[in-house]
């Protein structure tokens, strides 16, 4: 028997992320962590006992036993639209991203974190949600709770605005650079703003923690092989440690996230 045609964007979410993802739509939780890490699964999935569904798909993803899941959409602008109107499937509650990203200023340094306030929509992807001169903003108190969760453990970390863009490939270029340092933005990645578009559009809360990867203005701090598995070392488990602890805490206190109406 041939399945009934998908003819709106809901239907479509709840088709589409349950074949991506491998996992059952009922199987998602309230609120979900995004990652450009498979291992990062893999280690939410070892600390909470969960099974990791999509092993064969273009995205895995978990959910643990208090409803906490989380996804790893993929690198890039695109993918993290992607996920975002997925979601839509169900519309979790809060959405935070945890990537990687670079570090623009002398006063940001490997292994710091970054909360953005905002973030450049240099990616383009955004431009097909929302008119440009929109920003791309995250929920504040979504940020709200992950930074006090930041305090409340002792990690120092910096506000400032981002660059997203879809350009991989650019430490070389000096024109793009002196661009950069003209923006004055904090950091540089290829997500930020397309979440943050991406969830204003259809009405999900969103957040991004960052953690500085690399110092890209010059040619001793452009990542490495090496270099980001260091990284990774040193502070992808506190990275992860804060997104689990922030959306938990979130969900334990009940509290509600989006308290305007669009």
């Amino acid at each position: 028997m041939q399945a009934p045609p998908l003819k709106d964007k809901q239907s479509i979410a709840r088709d589409w992320l349950t074949r991506y993802t491998g996992m059952p739509l009922d199987d998602f939780g309230d609120y979900v962590l995004l990652t450009n890490f498979r291992d990062y699964v893999t280690r939410f999935a070892e600390r909470f006992g969960c099974d990791i569904q999509g092993e064969d798909r273009p995205m895995q993803a978990a959910t643990n036993s208090a409803g906490l899941s989380i996804v790893n959409f993929g690198i890039g602008s695109p993918n993290a639209a992607t996920i975002m109107d997925l979601l839509t499937a169900y519309s979790p509650k809060g959405v935070l991203f945890l990537g990687k990203c670079g570090g623009l200023k002398q006063s940001t340094e490997i292994g710091h974190f970054i909360l953005p306030i905002g973030a450049i929509r240099g990616e383009g992807t955004s431009d097909d949600y929302l008119p440009p001169l929109v920003p791309a903003l995250p929920s504040f108190k979504l940020h709200k709770f992950v930074s006090e969760k930041m305090v409340e453990k002792g990690f120092e970390y910096r506000t400032g605005v981002v660059h997203t863009t879809n350009r991989r490939v650019w430490e070389h270029d000096e024109a793009f650079k002196q661009k950069l340092r003209d923006y004055s933005t904090i950091a540089i990645d290829m997500e930020t703003a397309t979440i943050f578009v991406v969830g204003h559009r259809n009405h999900i809360a969103r957040g991004a923690l960052l953690l500085v990867s690399d110092l890209p203005m010059t040619p001793d701090g452009v990542k490495t092989s090496a270099s980001d598995a260091a990284v990774s070392f040193d502070w992808s488990n506190n990275h992860l440690e804060i997104g689990i602890d922030s959306l938990t805490e979130i969900g334990e206190m009940g509290e509600t996230i989006k308290h305007f109406t669009y």
